[in-house]
């Protein structure tokens, strides 16, 4: 079931919004303020975030800004009573997906969100491949040497994190906030304890990673051979 994170400081918009997005079959969590939305969106990791511009505590461009600095890959549409083209060219440019101005028919929204988020699965390769290791995204499966290696559904989703995040320093909080949520009692130490854990089960040396490397100062960052400048079947 996929997740719609929705941001709206109204109650009644954001109690019509929850009540059609879940008769439409999806699991929907929600937030009253703009702070209270960025912490869900990097807890939850949701499947899109509609997001209103006017809110308290921090606003829609801040949110959608800060999200993309953190480097959440969630489809975003913006929901707005603007509509001026610099205010939609700005939340665009900000990183947002898609806008909506007030009023709107909720049918219009949820075409739109379900474009968004096709849009979005068909960017995502089926599969991931490096050294001698292949990632089927679908089937949770990581094979190595055509063998297939058992990886715990934490191991996967962090795996999976930095495929997608591939060339991006991630802090080890932005991996344990993308791949657990804040609801789990998953500590700084714990994420340096899993990559070496998946260390070992895609590199060839774990001691001299090719692929998991860390970063001074900020956490680990996936690479392939050809961005670290070695040549290697792993």
């Amino acid at each position: 079931m996929e997740t719609v994170l929705i941001i709206e400081d109204d109650p009644s918009m954001l109690r019509g919004l929850k009540d059609n997005f879940e008769f439409n079959g999806y699991r929907v969590k929600t937030a009253r303020d703009g702070k209270g939305g960025f912490s869900a969106a990097l807890a939850e990791a949701p499947d899109l975030v509609i997001l209103d511009i006017t809110l308290p505590e921090m606003n829609g461009y801040e949110v959608c800004s800060n999200l993309r600095k953190k480097s959440l890959d969630v489809p975003i549409i913006m929901v707005t009573a603007k509509s001026e083209e610099s205010d939609v060219v700005l939340g665009l440019n900000l990183g947002a997906d898609d806008y909506v101005t007030k009023p709107f028919g909720f049918k219009e929204l949820l075409a739109r969100a379900q474009a968004t988020m096709r849009r979005r699965r068909r960017d995502e390769p089926a599969s991931y491949e490096f050294g001698n290791c292949q990632v089927d995204v679908a089937g949770c499966a990581l094979r190595r040497g055509g063998k297939e290696v058992e990886l715990t559904p934490g191991e996967f989703k962090m795996l999976h994190l930095f495929l997608r995040k591939a060339g991006c320093a991630l802090t080890r909080s932005e991996i344990r906030d993308a791949v657990w949520g804040y609801c789990h009692f998953i500590t700084l130490r714990d994420i340096d304890a899993i990559v070496t854990s998946v260390r070992n089960k895609v590199e060839r040396d774990p001691h001299n990673p090719t692929f998991i490397r860390a970063v001074e100062g900020v956490g680990y960052k996936f690479e392939s051979a050809r961005e670290n400048g070695k040549d290697t079947d792993n």
